[in-house]
């Protein structure tokens, strides 16, 4: 049963729609001038295979840029794959959009931030009446975080 209108989960939607058609329209045709994405995703997330070093090294999220030199760039309804360089060792990563935190073009200082939810569709099953009411009556404060581009200019 629906509390209200999920206006956070539509957005977050929505911009992975916007993810989804610039890498259909990367893969189809390439990067146009200047372009290039610095793209930040968590590592822990279920579905994200990348190799086993990799994980070691960033256990958590893991930042790849995709710009000179990149192979494969294969874009699902869900998720997208493709080969970057790591060292002169080619490594096919395999990235779900809602694993994505950030997604950053600083060629055009666009950029876009995931937060993260505090609770999912399971965990709102498991809440009785009283503590749904409750979780959704005090929303959580967060600080504001302002993010710069300027440290991916060039």
């Amino acid at each position: 049963m629906s509390h209200g209108i999920e206006y956070g989960r539509l957005m977050h939607n929505a911009m992975r729609g916007l993810i989804r058609q610039v890498l259909s329209d990367v893969a189809a045709h390439g990067l146009p001038g200047q372009h290039h994405f610095f793209i930040t995703f968590d590592t822990t997330h279920p579905e994200v295979a990348i190799a086993d070093w990799l994980r070691e090294r960033y256990p958590e999220e893991m930042t790849v840029v995709v710009q000179h030199w990149y192979e494969n760039l294969e874009v699902g309804e869900d998720a997208f794959s493709i080969t970057l360089n790591f060292g002169d060792s080619p490594e096919p990563l395999f990235i779900p959009y809602d694993a994505i935190r950030t997604f950053v073009d600083p060629s055009v200082e666009f950029g876009l931030r995931f937060e993260t939810q505090e609770f999912d569709d399971e965990d709102e099953e498991d809440l009785d009446e009283d503590e749904l009411e409750l979780a959704e009556a005090e929303p959580e404060q967060h600080d504001a975080e302002v993010v710069s581009l300027d440290s991916f200019r060039k």
